[in-house]
């Protein structure tokens, strides 16, 4: 004869435990979760190294290359050199000699008709980007565009000049670039009304991953990633455990 008491519970037991399945997905989605901003982080760098080796590769002499003298190629030969060779530059620039050459092939340059735009942008948007001043490109705000009751992020840069601003209805105005999604490299930029801008309390970095995963990732997802990372490794160890219990439970007798 069978245990009645015995029988509910293995039946209580099999409708708690979770099915087969579920337990395979919930294994699966942990899996997800934990390799696969891994496995897009390896990728991206992988990318950068080989895109900096195929640059600096063509002017390493083949007789010093490392794949010259072993059967595999090393990546991240030209990431060191590229790194060696800025930050050589970097230190005769900095010396009298070195600021000297640099002036003249500036000369140069701006007497190029068609050069010279080119190179006094590119040179002012590496300065402020790299530089150490607090008022580029630090502050992150909302307007309303590109109509009433919709808002977008805008990174803050310097005010305009005073001829700019001489032109420009009377207001304090600040310069503001929206940037695309999901190419943040491409967007718009425009004179807007300090008293129109609503400054936020997120970082640049915060703004930018909003703006090139399209509202996908909102500030403080990380936080709310772990705390789902954290749910399913729960939902993984109930399921361990309700499988654990299931082979610990006596066999019935008869």
């Amino acid at each position: 004869m069978t245990d009645p008491i015995q029988d509910t519970r293995a039946t209580s037991a099999a409708k708690s435990s979770p099915s087969i399945m579920s337990r395979i997905r919930t294994y699966f989605l942990t899996g997800l979760v934990v390799a696969g901003p891994v496995a897009v982080t390896l990728w991206l760098v992988w990318w950068f190294v080989t895109w900096v080796d195929g640059l600096v590769r063509p002017f390493i002499p083949v007789a010093y290359r490392p794949e010259t003298y072993l059967p595999v190629q090393i990546p991240g030969l030209g990431l060191i050199i590229a790194f060696l060779a800025l930050t050589l530059l970097g230190f005769f620039t900095a010396n009298l000699i070195g600021r000297k050459l640099v002036d003249f092939g500036e000369s140069i340059l701006s007497r190029m008709p068609v050069v010279r735009p080119i190179y006094r942008t590119a040179k002012q948007i590496f300065q402020t980007l790299f530089s150490k001043s607090e008022s580029s490109f630090r502050r992150v705000a909302l307007i309303e565009f590109p109509s009433p009751g919709m808002w977008s992020l805008v990174f803050l840069t310097q005010s305009p000049t005073k001829e700019i601003a001489g032109r420009l209805p009377a207001s304090e105005y600040v310069s503001a670039f929206m940037p695309c999604t999901p190419n943040p490299t491409t967007g718009f930029f425009f004179y807007v009304p300090k008293a129109d801008v609503i400054e936020l309390e997120i970082t640049v970095e915060q703004a930018m991953t909003v703006i090139m995963s399209a509202g996908i990732v909102q500030p403080g997802a990380e936080a709310q990633a772990q705390g789902s990372q954290t749910r399913l490794a729960a939902l993984a160890e109930t399921a361990r455990a309700a499988q654990a219990a299931r082979k610990a439970e006596p066999t019935t007798a008869k």
